[in-house]
């Protein structure tokens, strides 16, 4: 088993029927955990990338009737390198 984990940011609030679709891809083989965070509005999916790919969960969350706007980055950005100041001359 490999697993992999998937966040996107979504536009709309989902709705009831919207709520009760993710319920059941909860349900579909190789979905591990569906996490929703309505302050953020990210869906962040765990999966099993054996058995189902990033397409195919983002397809899944579509058909569920979610207004995904785009994928977001699991891995922080890298700071960019302090900028090296001369010494002060006296």
């Amino acid at each position: 088993m490999t697993q992999l984990d998937v966040m996107y940011l979504y536009g709309e609030a989902p709705g009831e029927s919207a709520m009760k679709a993710l319920g059941q891809i909860r349900k579909v083989y190789g979905v591990r955990r569906l996490e929703v965070q309505e302050a953020q509005k990210t869906i962040r999916v765990e999966y099993d990338a054996t058995r189902l790919s990033e397409p195919v969960i983002h397809q899944l969350l579509r058909q569920a009737g979610i207004d995904i706007l785009e994928r977001v980055s699991l891995i922080p950005p890298i700071p960019p390198p302090p900028v090296a100041t001369a010494p002060a001359a006296n």
